[in-house]
């Protein structure tokens, strides 16, 4: 488990860098703005395909 969470930190790393950006920064983008908004967005998109399933096995279009 140490090795993987040692291989994000260094991915992090690069792409901080890659970015022009520290891996504080980084951190935070991925974890605490991007990451709510993918969550989020999904959870609207798995509920609308639960009404359209619901729909569907009601018959209804």
């Amino acid at each position: 488990m140490n090795e993987v969470f040692d291989e994000c930190v260094r991915l992090l790393i690069i792409w901080a860098k890659y970015c022009h950006m520290t891996y504080k920064e980084i951190n935070i983008w991925i974890f605490v703005i991007i990451e709510p908004i993918v969550f989020v967005v999904m959870l609207i998109i798995i509920i609308r395909q639960f009404m359209k399933i619901r729909r569907l096995k009601a018959g209804g279009k």
